[in-house]
């Protein structure tokens, strides 16, 4: 009687009272009775741990989530399929007591982990999914583990790096599609308890198991799967990019605790050098290298040799390839890691390194202002951020683009060479991520071309070092063919621009065949200087042979020389090529062999510009370029339109407007034709054609003239070398511009259709070609031209 009383007070309370009737007149929540949903429920959230384990791989190195989350997430599963009719209020509240623990473990980690919260976030929702698992008697917490499964999935393409993710990513949909059919079967009703005598039940199962069979029969799910993936690679094709970033967090890895009191930045470990090894006691790795300083030696074989305080060029041998970081950039460039502003004959060094200077970041943040003693150059830059993750151990020297301005980086202490480049107290190992800022400059060809040679005392101080007994006959050979330059292209005066100078220094270097790029060149004898070796030819090479040229590098060092030797300051600098960009994960994806060494000169109020002489690659790395034909147009407007009267001004703005208003009338008139009837709409197509016809014959017209006008002006063997260059090309065999003459030749003749009589001709005038550019001998004019027309005939008979 009390009891009773007791709940009448309740009943009668102003809130309580309602809230409490309108629970007892709820309906009771039916549980969900479909095992094969719930599999393959427990299916998707299992994938969905397991893609965040996979992208999460180079990461961390704790246990992989699955280990422990899956069985104890089925083993919840099956708990909960044998209680579902059972309210398990004490299992309830233990569940409770665990989610409070695991956000206690999740407040505690994130302290350490304020960087990158990703993955912290993604262990607690794996945590509560497992305590969850305890407890799915409904359909509703069916769903809520699906959108579990999805989230953990989500997180895991934001954190994935490689396309391990893509077979995660095609399971899950795979999983996915037959469970949201059961369910949506399931919330209509397709899937509830049966009622009946047993001939009525047997035929309730009979039909609702024909009716399963053909809702996720294998024909209509790989249909729906197809649809779906064809869907979805379109949509990611034609998704608009933004250009990244839009949020100023930027990825790093948690902090590292290292000593770096004893820290001054003047040291590069390198593990590829002999007695450069790990440092803070693990030695792993310390002495294997093979690289040595200084005497003819083998290249290490995973270490690139040129990241060191001194490099040694007379070193041979091969690297084996292997991923060493991918990289998010906003624009792929040259990731650049040191320059060496000394020559030593047969390699460089750092003459500063002494120089070299500390930076602290906060506590409280990860950046670092590495913009300390940067010059403020008059070119426009615009921002790049990258990212970069560190995928097999590097030397502790932090790859950037040029002129970075902010570095993200997980140690207390960086350090700062004098040529700007960026030091770690450690070197880079396996799973490290930070973030680099860069205002990289615009490169105008324009612009530099017109650039000074007052070049400041710092500059000319360091970086126009050269040793005194090769300095007058490299100086001869380079004023030789920047000479031989201007004669070809029919100067009248000598070439005075530095940024042109360099332009045909690399052009030379890349397209002289003297010059080749060996395989193995011969190890430098003792006191031979690797300049005048690569110019004149090796003392070791094999008798009554001359050998010149080099490695890549040898290459960049010459051209550094070179420029050097006519008073132009230049450096080498070290870095590695954007890599290979993968579209899927929108990763640059960066070699130990995408290292490699250039020349950069300076401009006097624009900074270093790099230039590539190495055959077979761009001339310049990537870079920022901007098109500013229609701002510079309008900015001399605007400086014309100052020194004017104002009625003058007036007139040409009106005149040009009425110019403007008159093309778009006729425009207009044009299109009012498709609205007057069918006349009007064939009289239009008409008009159309016929103008469309016209404009492409004055096209053509005015291609033939204006190729007539540039043939006059050259000279007689390369007016001839371009018609063929011409001729071949209108069969699709284009030649590019890093391929020198031989190459191209050898390039086309591999060219199944092409006849070879054709290759022969082709050869003929190639040669000719090189002997009378590069080796100033006469040529057989009459033959040749004879030889054009037999190549002209011989490809319109094939094209008839």
């Amino acid at each position: 009687m009390p009891n009773s009383s007791s709940a009448w007070e309740v009943r009668n309370l102003p809130i309580l009272g309602p809230l409490l009737r309108q629970i007892e007149a709820a309906p009771k929540p039916l549980p969900e009775d479909s095992i094969l949903l719930r599999v393959m429920v427990q299916a998707l959230v299992i994938v969905g741990i397991i893609a965040v384990d996979v992208a999460a791989g180079v990461a961390t190195d704790e246990l992989p989530l699955t280990f422990w989350a899956a069985p104890l997430s089925i083993i919840g599963a099956i708990w909960s399929w044998y209680n579902r009719y059972k309210r398990n209020v004490p299992a309830k509240f233990c569940l409770a007591i665990g989610m409070l623990l695991a956000l206690a473990a999740f407040l505690s980690r994130l302290v350490g982990e304020l960087n990158d919260t990703r993955l912290v976030l993604a262990e607690l929702l794996i945590q509560l999914q497992v305590l969850h698992s305890f407890d799915l008697p409904r359909r509703k917490d069916l769903g809520y583990s699906m959108v579990i499964g999805l989230i953990l999935l989500g997180v895991a393409g934001t954190i994935s790096q490689t396309l391990t993710y893509g077979p995660v990513l095609l399971l899950f949909i795979v999983l996915a599609i037959p469970c949201l059919i059961l369910d949506y079967r399931s919330r209509l009703g397709l899937q509830s308890r049966f009622s009946g005598n047993r001939s009525e039940l047997l035929k309730q199962k009979q039909r609702q198991k024909v009716s399963l069979l053909n809702a996720i029969s294998p024909k209509r799910l790989t249909t729906l799967l197809l649809v779906i993936i064809g869907l979805g690679l379109a949509i990611f094709a034609f998704l608009p990019r933004l250009p990244g970033y839009q949020l100023r967090t930027f990825p790093v890895s948690a902090p590292i605790n290292f000593d770096v009191g004893n820290f001054d930045g003047r040291t590069i470990t390198n593990p590829g050098y002999i007695g450069r090894g790990r440092e803070n006691g693990d030695d792993s790795g310390n002495g294997n290298g093979t690289n040595q300083e200084s005497g003819p030696g083998t290249l290490d074989t995973t270490y690139y040799y040129g990241f060191n305080t001194k490099i040694n060029q007379n070193l041979r041998g091969q690297l084996e390839p292997q991923v060493v970081m991918r990289v998010r950039s906003q624009a792929e460039g040259f990731w650049r890691v040191l320059a060496f502003d000394k020559y030593t004959g047969e390699g460089w060094e750092i003459s500063r390194n002494d120089n070299t200077f500390t930076l602290n970041r906060p506590r409280w943040s990860y950046q670092f202002d590495v913009k300390w003693g940067r010059n403020n150059y008059a070119n426009e830059t615009k921002e790049v951020i990258q990212s970069y993750t560190v995928v097999s151990q590097l030397p502790n020297l932090i790859p950037a683009l040029y002129n970075a301005r902010e570095l993200y980086f997980p140690t207390e202490k960086i350090a700062i060479d004098p040529d700007g480049n960026l030091r770690s107290p450690l070197e880079l190992r396996e799973g490290l991520t930070y973030t680099v800022i860069s205002d990289v400059p615009y490169r105008s060809a324009d612009i530099l071309g017109k650039a000074g040679t007052n070049y400041p005392e710092s500059i000319n101080q360091y970086y126009l070092q050269i040793p005194p007994e090769i300095a007058e006959k490299v100086r001869q050979k380079t004023e030789e063919i920047l000479a031989r330059k201007s004669k070809v292209a029919k100067e009248s005066k000598p070439i005075t621009s530095p940024y042109q100078k360099a332009l045909d220094l690399a052009q030379e270097l890349k397209q002289n065949p003297n010059y080749k790029l060996q395989k193995t060149p011969p190890f430098l004898a003792e006191g031979e200087d690797l300049v005048s070796a690569f110019l004149f030819g090796y003392q070791n090479s094999p008798e009554g042979e001359k050998i010149t040229g080099g490695y890549g590098d040898h290459f960049s060092t010459v051209l550094t020389i070179m420029l050097r030797s006519i008073g132009i300051p230049a450096r080498l600098v070290g870095g590695y090529a954007p890599g290979e960009f993968n579209p899927f994960t929108g990763l640059y994806v960066v070699k130990n062999t995408d290292a490699y060494m250039m020349t950069e000169v300076y401009f006097p109020g624009y900074g270093w510009f790099a230039f590539n002489p190495i055959p077979g690659m761009p001339l310049t790395p990537p870079s920022i370029e901007k098109n500013q034909t229609f701002t510079a147009l309008m900015t001399f407007w605007k400086w014309v339109a100052g020194w004017l009267p104002s009625p003058v001004t007036g007139f040409i703005e009106r005149f040009i407007g009425g110019i403007f208003r008159w093309i778009l009338g006729i425009i207009a008139w044009f299109f009012a034709l498709f609205s007057q009837g069918w006349q009007g709409i064939f009289g239009g197509l008409i008009l159309g054609t016929a103008l469309s016809f016209l404009g492409w014959l004055l096209y053509i017209f005015w291609r033939k003239w204006r190729y007539g006008r540039w043939l006059a002006r050259l000279s007689p063997m390369e007016s001839i070398y371009q018609q063929m260059l011409n001729l071949m090309a209108s069969k699709g065999l284009v030649k590019r511009g890093f391929q020198t003459p031989f190459e191209y030749t050898k390039a086309i003749q591999e060219y199944n259709s092409l006849i070879r009589e054709q290759g022969e001709i082709v050869e003929e005038i190639s040669q000719a070609y090189v002997e009378w550019r590069y080796g100033s001998k006469e040529v057989n004019l009459t033959r040749l031209k004879k030889l054009l027309r037999s190549l002209k005939q011989s490809i319109r008979r094939r094209l008839n």
